[in-house]
C-alpha cells in the first residue's frame, strides 16, 4: 500500500509540474510579447477615405497643424531642387597647364609627323593652336551632370571663381565634345592651316574640363533647401468641426482627421502613462492567447497536454510578433514584407486546418492594434491567410508550396485592387511599385518548408509532407524490406491498403496510418526466413527449434523493428505502429503447439507475449486488426464470403476480448464500419464473386476464383 501510494504521488506530482511547466511557458510567451510591442497609444476612431463617417460629429480638442500629404511634399520638393543650382568651381589652373603643356610638345608632335621636310611654319600652327585654347579655356569647359540635365538639353548653374558666384548657363559654355567641333571648324575657316586632320588630332588632346563639380557644396545647398519646407499647410482651431456624422470623408477632411491622429498620438506619447500602455497590452495580449489555448482545449486535448506542442505553437506566435514589433521600431516602408501568411501554412502542415485558422485569425486581430490602416490589414491578412489554408488542405505533392504561393499572391491582388477601387474610384492612384511588398511577402512564405523540417526534428513531430516521403516505396528501408522479405513486403502493402481505407471511413490521418503499415513489420528483415510468407516450399527453419524458442524469434520482430526505425531516424509516430501492432497478444500457434505437446509442464506465457503496449489511437488500432485480417486470411484454403465475414469477426472479437483497443480513441460503432471495410476489401482482394442460378437470380453463395495465397503465421 505504502508502495502504491508513494506512486501515485510521483505521478501526481508529476502531472502538476507539466501544468506548472505549460502555464509559466504561456505566461511567458505573454510577457515578451507585451515586452516588445510598440508602446504607442492607439487613436480611438477608424477612418478611409471614400467612406461615410460613421462616428459622432468630430469637434477639434486642440488647436493643430493640417499636415500637407505625401504628394504635396513631393512637389514641393521637386519645385525646391530645380530651384537650386548646382555649384562649379572655376579652375584657372587648367587651362594654363594645358596651354604650356602644348608649347612644349608640339614641336616633337610635328617632327614625329614628319612635316618639318615641308613648306609649312610651325609657328603658325602653334600660334593658332593658343588662340584657339584661350578662346576654350576663357569660355569654359563642362561635363554636364544627368541629374541636373534630365530631359533637357540645358540648364543653369552657379560658377565660383576665386570665391565670387556667377549665374551662368550650360549653353554658353563649352562641353568637351562641343569643344572640338569648335576647333574643327575653326581649323576649316584657316586657310594657314593646311594639316587640318593633324592639327585638330593634336590640339584636341589639350582640352580638359576646367568647370568643374562641386558635390559636397550641391547637397549641402540642397539640404538647406529642404529643410525649409513646412510640413504643414494652415491651422484647425480647438472647438472647430472637423467631420459631422454621416459626411463622405473626402481629401481634404481625410487629411484633417490624420493630422488630428498624429497630433493626439504625439501628445498621448509625450505625456501618458507608459506604464498603463503596457498594462492594456498584457490584458489584451493575455486575453488573446487564452482564447487561443480555450479552444486547443476543447477541441484539441491531444496538442493541449503535450508541452512540446504547446511551446512550439508559442514559439511560432512569439516569433511573427515580435517580427512585427522589430517592422515597426525600424519603420519599415510598408508592414506588408511581413510574411503573415507563413504562420498559418506552418500552423495546418504540423496540426490541423480549424488551430491554423484560428491562431492566425487572433494574431492579425492582435496585430491591428499596431498598424496604420488596421481594417484594410485585418481585411488582406485574414483573406490570404484562409486561402493560404484551404490551397494546402490536402497536402500530396510539394509542388503544392509554390502553387499557394502563387494563390497568396492572387489573392493580394485582388484585394488590393478591389480596395483601391473602393477608395478611390480611380484607376490613377494604383502604383505597381505598391505591389512589391507583397511578392516578398510571397516568396519568404516559401521558408515554411525548411522551417516545418527544423520544427519535426525539433520537437518530434510528423508533417503531412514527411509522410508522403515515407510512404514512397522506393524509399531506403522499404526497398531494403522488398529484397530480404518480399513476402513481408507484399503483406504490408495489403495491411496499408486495408489500413488506410478503413482510417477514412472512420475518420483520422490516412498518411500516417499508411506509413505506420508499411513499416510495421521490418524488424522480420533479420530473420525473414522464420516468418511464413517468406518461406519456400518445402522448408521450415521452426522445425529445428523448441516452442519458446520459435516464439521469442517470431515476438524479436517487433524489438528489432524498433532498434532498426531509430537506427534509420523514423519518427516516433511511426514507431509507435512497430511497438503496438501487436499489442500485449499471445503468440498462438506455439503456445497452443506446447500445451499440446507437454500438457503437463508449467507454462510461463510471458514467453508466449508480445511486449506492448497496446494500441492508443485510432490508427494504430485499426492497424493492429487489418495486420490481423490479413495474415490471417492468407491462411483460409477457400476463401468464400462466409468464411471471410467470419474471419474477420473472430479476429476483431478476439482483440475485444483480449482488451487490446481500450487505450484508442476508437468506438464500437467505428469497430463495425471498419469491419465491414475489411470484409469487402477481402472478397475483391481474393477474388470472390456472386454466382448465378439458372433463373438468373444471385445465389447466396460465394466463390473464389481459383488463386494460391501463402499462409502466414504471424
Amino acid at each position: 500500500m505504502a508502495r502504491l501510494k508513494i506512486k501515485y504521488q510521483a505521478v501526481n506530482s508529476g502531472g502538476r509540474y507539466a501544468y506548472f511547466l505549460k502555464y509559466g511557458m504561456i505566461l511567458s510567451s505573454i510577457i515578451l510579447i507585451t515586452i516588445f510591442l510598440p508602446k504607442q497609444p492607439r487613436f480611438r476612431y477608424e477612418f478611409e477615405k471614400g467612406k461615410v463617417w460613421m462616428h459622432e460629429d468630430l469637434i477639434s480638442p486642440y488647436n493643430f497643424a493640417v499636415l500637407k500629404t505625401q504628394a504635396e511634399l513631393e512637389k514641393e520638393r521637386e519645385g525646391v531642387l530645380k530651384s537650386v543650382y548646382p555649384i562649379y568651381d572655376h579652375n584657372t589652373q587648367v587651362g594654363e597647364q594645358q596651354l604650356t603643356q602644348y608649347e612644349a610638345d608640339l614641336p616633337e608632335k610635328w617632327q614625329a609627323a614628319g612635316l618639318d621636310t615641308l613648306n609649312e611654319q610651325l609657328s603658325t600652327y602653334e600660334q593658332v593652336g593658343k588662340q584657339l585654347l584661350a578662346e576654350i579655356y576663357k569660355r569654359g569647359v563642362i561635363a554636364l551632370n544627368n541629374k541636373f540635365q534630365g530631359d533637357r538639353t540645358q540648364y543653369n548653374f552657379t560658377l565660383l571663381t576665386d570665391h565670387i558666384a556667377k549665374q551662368m548657363n550650360t549653353a554658353a559654355v563649352f562641353t568637351t565634345e562641343t569643344a572640338l567641333e569648335y576647333i574643327t571648324k575653326a581649323a576649316s575657316n584657316r586657310s594657314a592651316i593646311k594639316q587640318k586632320e593633324w592639327f585638330i588630332d593634336a590640339i584636341g588632346s589639350y582640352i580638359s574640363v576646367n568647370y568643374v563639380f562641386n558635390e559636397s557644396l550641391t547637397a549641402r545647398l540642397e539640404e538647406d533647401a529642404l529643410a525649409s519646407i513646412s510640413t504643414t499647410r494652415g491651422m484647425v482651431q480647438r472647438g472647430e468641426l472637423i467631420v459631422a456624422n454621416g459626411t463622405t470623408v473626402n481629401n481634404e477632411i481625410y487629411q484633417k482627421i490624420e493630422s488630428l491622429r498624429k497630433a493626439y498620438e504625439e501628445e498621448a506619447r509625450i505625456g501618458g502613462n507608459s506604464t498603463l500602455v503596457t498594462l492594456g497590452q498584457f490584458f489584451i495580449v493575455a486575453l488573446v492567447v487564452s482564447l487561443l489555448f480555450v479552444f486547443v482545449y476543447l477541441f484539441r486535448k491531444d496538442i493541449y497536454h503535450n508541452n512540446r506542442l504547446i511551446s512550439l505553437i508559442l514559439i511560432v506566435i512569439t516569433g511573427m510578433l515580435l517580427v512585427l514589433s522589430w517592422a515597426i521600431k525600424i519603420k519599415l516602408p510598408s508592414l506588408y514584407y511581413i510574411p503573415y501568411c507563413i504562420v498559418p501554412v506552418i500552423i495546418r502542415i504540423l496540426f490541423d486546418t480549424r488551430l491554423a485558422l484560428n491562431i492566425h485569425l487572433l494574431m492579425v486581430l492582435l496585430a491591428a492594434f499596431f498598424v496604420p490602416n488596421s481594417f484594410e490589414f485585418v481585411f488582406l491578412q485574414f483573406s490570404t491567410g484562409m486561402v493560404a489554408i484551404y490551397s494546402i488542405k490536402t497536402l500530396v505533392k510539394r509542388e503544392q508550396f509554390l502553387i499557394s504561393s502563387a494563390v497568396i499572391l492572387g489573392t493580394y491582388l485582388v484585394a488590393y485592387i478591389g480596395m483601391g477601387l473602393m477608395r478611390d474610384g480611380s484607376l490613377t492612384n494604383l502604383y505597381w511599385s505598391d505591389i512589391a511588398p507583397f511578392v516578398f511577402s510571397v516568396l519568404l512564405t516559401l521558408l515554411a518548408y525548411p522551417l516545418i523540417y527544423a520544427f519535426e526534428r525539433l520537437f518530434g513531430i510528423i508533417s503531412d509532407v514527411t509522410l508522403m516521403e515515407l510512404t514512397n516505396s522506393n524509399s531506403k528501408l522499404l526497398r531494403e524490406l522488398s529484397y530480404k522479405a518480399p513476402g513481408t513486403f507484399q503483406h504490408s502493402m495489403q495491411v496499408a491498403n486495408l489500413a488506410e481505407a478503413a482510417i477514412y471511413k472512420i475518420g483520422g490521418n490516412t498518411l500516417l496510418v499508411r506509413a505506420g503499415a508499411l513499416y510495421h513489420d521490418i524488424g522480420k528483415m533479420s530473420n525473414p526466413q522464420y516468418f511464413i510468407e517468406n518461406q519456400t516450399k518445402g522448408y521450415n527453419p521452426h522445425d529445428g527449434l523448441s516452442f519458446e524458442q520459435s516464439a521469442q524469434i517470431i515476438i524479436s520482430h517487433v524489438v528489432k523493428g524498433v532498434e532498426l526505425a531509430r537506427k534509420n531516424q523514423l519518427p516516433e509516430v511511426i514507431i509507435d505502429f512497430i511497438r503496438t501492432h501487436h499489442g500485449t497478444t499471445r503468440v498462438d500457434y506455439f503456445y497452443q503447439s506446447y500445451i499440446k505437446s507437454f500438457p503437463e509442464k508449467f507454462v510461463d506465457e510471458d514467453v508466449f507475449h508480445y511486449p506492448g503496449p497496446i494500441p492508443f489511437s485510432r490508427e494504430t488500432a485499426v492497424l493492429m486488426m487489418a495486420d490481423s485480417v490479413e495474415a490471417a486470411s492468407r491462411s483460409l484454403k477457400e476463401p468464400s464470403a462466409q468464411s471471410l465475414n467470419d474471419l474477420v469477426d473472430k479476429i476483431i472479437e478476439s482483440k475485444l476480448s483480449q482488451k487490446q483497443l481500450i487505450n484508442s480513441n476508437i468506438t464500437l460503432k467505428d469497430i463495425t464500419m471498419v469491419s465491414e471495410i475489411f470484409k469487402d476489401m477481402l472478397k475483391s482482394i481474393y477474388h470472390v464473386r456472386i454466382d448465378y442460378d439458372t433463373s438468373g437470380k444471385k445465389s447466396n453463395t460465394m466463390q473464389k476464383v481459383d488463386i494460391e495465397t501463402p499462409q502466414h503465421t504471424d
